[in-house]
């Protein structure tokens, strides 16, 4: 019966290495956001467990965005933090779009597609530089 038992427990130690060695390495990130008496962001903190940076890096706005395949929707948190000024959220609104744009060709191979939204990126912020420029005079 000890034999039995051994091997049994063998077995099951194998089995179980062999889990773990399938189970998918995981990562962590975390944002935190510390909120005004108005409830406004005031400061934006991130960090992730597999980050070379020792400390939470400090970031002005997030764009997080999630797709829900069972509601074909996307659910979204959009935070920017009250000193974010609006030529840094324009930058940001440009980089994100040619970065969004970037994954899409990763991940449809549309080169049309992306062009178009390159092109948006670009008019964008084009015209945003003309309006501050008339705002400017």
């Amino acid at each position: 019966m000890g034999k039995i038992l051994k091997c049994a427990c063998e077995t099951f130690s194998r089995y179980i290495c062999s889990l773990n060695k399938l189970t998918m390495p995981t990562s962590t990130i975390t944002i935190d956001v510390e909120l005004g008496k108005d409830k406004v962001p005031e400061k934006i903190y991130w960090n992730a467990t597999d980050s070379s940076a020792d400390n939470a890096q400090q970031a002005k706005a997030m764009l997080l965005a999630f797709w829900d395949a069972a509601d074909k929707s996307a659910l979204r948190i959009d935070l920017w933090t009250k000193d974010m000024m609006v030529d840094e959220m324009a930058d940001f609104f440009y980089q994100t779009i040619m970065t969004m744009a970037d994954t899409y060709n990763r991940a449809t191979q549309q080169p049309e597609l992306v062009a178009d939204m390159k092109k948006f990126a670009k008019d964008f912020f084009n015209k945003f530089r003309e309006l501050q420029a008339k705002e400017t005079k």
